[in-house]
Order: structure tokens, then sequence, then C-alpha cells
């Protein structure tokens, strides 16, 4: 599962950690519960429908299918699996039971929700193999990744007996199992770190499986060490300090012998060296405030993968190329979902 901060591109990183998977010659489902059709627009295809669909292959044999999980429909399977209502489900949701059902009662959807995933995750084949060998859920922001998660637990306990309690007893044991790992994005900012670091705290007090934290959108450091302590320096920038004058004369003699003017004072070489000191000294500010943030990431004690900012947006060629960057790191952190110690052992059906 991955989650993260508005903002951060946890659906870049779920789709492009499905494709490190599926280059790896799995077979591969990617999922998102949010109804707002990231997957596809990712991947440049036609709006998800609820039944899957395969959306990509990988360089190594494997493929990734995608759906969107709506929680109506969800609900419809849900009735026919457990109460064989069939025709009457459909019926209710032609009058707007459902709709208002789902809607009256929050929490109701998110069972729906983390039931069709767990669904997929133990589905089986005729042989008692996993029909996937992952399943990856673009899940919910970090603000509400716990609770989301964590409802099935609560329905268990309010609904003593039934299938209602078997269904989410079943579904808090895959999302409690070494089976599941919950990747939470973020970016090199104080806000969306912060909420990182909630989150885990959150997660880890539900009982909930952390896995890594994926720094996103990083981008490159383009000075040496020695020069950023310079340029962050108080003085850095002060015209009378004999460092900084001897920088600027320096500057501004490169400058013309590259074509672009004058040296002297006034000429167009020596007017570009204050803006460019002032993207260098704010380039200095940011390389330190980065890693602050970090040391704060590394004091969570989960591994920490990184991925490059796409200067030239996002678009198909780039998620395989941030894919291929999660598959060098070894981003794949936990054995396929599903995977049987036993095949003839399937457990106990999941919705």
């Amino acid at each position: 599962m991955v989650t993260g901060k508005g903002g951060t591109g946890k659906t870049t990183v779920a789709a492009a950690l499905a494709l490190a998977l599926a280059a790896e010659g799995r077979r591969v489902l990617l999922a998102e519960v949010e109804e707002r059709q990231g997957i596809a627009q990712l991947f440049e295809t036609d709006a998800l429908p609820y039944t899957e669909r395969r959306i990509a292959s990988a360089s190594g044999g494997g493929e990734v299918h995608a759906l969107a999980i709506d929680a109506e429909l969800a609900m419809l399977d849900y009735l026919d699996m457990f109460y064989k209502l069939g025709r009457a489900g459909r019926a209710l949701k032609k009058l707007g039971a459902i709709d208002f059902a789902t809607t009256v009662a929050p929490g109701l959807r998110d069972v729906l929700l983390t039931g069709k995933v767990c669904e997929a995750v133990r589905r089986k084949d005729k042989a008692g193999w996993p029909v996937y060998d992952a399943v990856v859920l673009d899940a919910p922001p970090t603000g509400r990744i716990t609770r989301f998660l964590n409802v099935n637990d609560e329905v268990a306990g309010l609904a003593r007996v039934g299938p209602i309690h078997n269904q989410a007893q079943a579904v808090m044991r895959v999302l409690k199992s070494p089976q599941t790992a919950i990747h939470l994005v973020t970016l090199l900012e104080e806000m969306p770190v912060q909420e990182t670091m909630d989150g885990v705290a959150e997660l880890r007090a539900a009982g909930l499986p952390v896995g890594a934290v994926i720094v996103n959108m990083v981008r490159p450091v383009l000075l040496a060490d020695a020069e950023l302590a310079e340029l962050d320096s108080p003085a850095a920038g002060g015209k009378a300090n004999g460092s900084a004058a001897k920088r600027r004369a320096a500057l501004a003699k490169a400058l013309s012998q590259a074509g672009l003017g004058g040296a002297r004072r006034g000429g167009v070489a020596e007017r570009l060296v204050d803006p460019l000191l002032a993207q260098a000294h704010e380039h200095a500010e940011r390389v330190v405030l980065e890693r602050e943030q970090r040391a704060e990431i590394a004091g969570l004690g989960l591994p920490v993968r990184e991925l490059e900012l796409l200067g030239a947006g996002m678009d198909l060629g780039g998620l395989y190329r941030l894919a291929e960057s999660l598959r060098k790191q070894a981003a794949v952190f936990t054995r396929p979902a599903g995977t049987p110690t036993d095949p003839s052992d399937d457990g106990e059906d999941v919705q």
C-alpha cells in the first residue's frame, strides 16, 4: 500500500512500484480507491472500470493489471457473496439504497474498499495458486490511512458473529500480516515530512505494518559542500567581504570569457553576477533544509528510497524510469502479496 500527503506524488509512486514489481516477472494488480482515475491518466489509457484490465507490460515479462474500486459495486459483490441477494441487490442500487448506506456510514465504505483489495490478494486460480503475485494499492492520504485500514477491526468488534464479523477479521489478518507493507511517500519539505512521521507513529500504534519511506521529487545538489557552506554563511552575499568580492570578480570574469559581455563594472557579465549568486544562495539554503529533513526521516528507522525530480514532467516514459530506479534500489520490500506456503490453504473467503 502506498500513502502520502496530498501533492507528494503517491499515485505516481504506486504506479512506479507496480511496474518495478512487474519488471521482476510478476503479475501485478494496481488498484485505486479514491475515484480520481489517477492511474488511467498516468498510463495514458481510458478510465478504469470496476473490472480488472491489463494496462502495461514490463521488460522482465511481468504485467500490470489495474482496477478502480467503486464502493457501490463492491457493496453489490458483498451482498451477493454473503447474502445471495443477486438481483435484489441490483434493485437496491437502483433505488439509491446502496449509495445512501455508503454515504451515511463512511466506515462501511472503507470496509468494502479494503475488502475488495484483500479479495484480490487472496484470490486463487484453479490450481490453488494466487492469481496475482503482488497487489499495489494507491491508498488514501496519510491523514486518514490508519482509519481507512483499521476500520475492519472496529467492525469486527461491533459485529461479534456472522459473515460481517468473519469478513472483517479475515481482512485484518491480511492487512496486519507479513504479506502487507504500507509505504509512505514524502518530499524533503517540513510539512510532508512531519505528516509522514505522524503517520508512521499512528500506523505503528495500530499494529499495522509500515514498509519504507519513499522520498519523491528529489532535486540534485549542484555544488560541493565547501561551496555550499560558503554560500550559506551570513556574509556570503556581502560586497564588502573580501572573499565575496573575489568570488564576484572571478564569476564576472568567467561569464565574460563565456561570451556573456564585459566583466568591468556595469558590463553585461558583471550585471549577471548578483542574480546568479542569489540563486546559488537559495540553492545552498534549500540543500541545508533538505538535509535536516533527511535526518528526521532517518530517525524513523525505516528503509528509505529516493526518486529524482523529472524536470520535463511526468509521462509514461518517466514512469518507467522511476520504476527502474525503484527496482535498482530494491524497493520491493516484502515477498509477493498472496504467496502461499501451501497452495491448498486458501483460508477464509474475503470480499
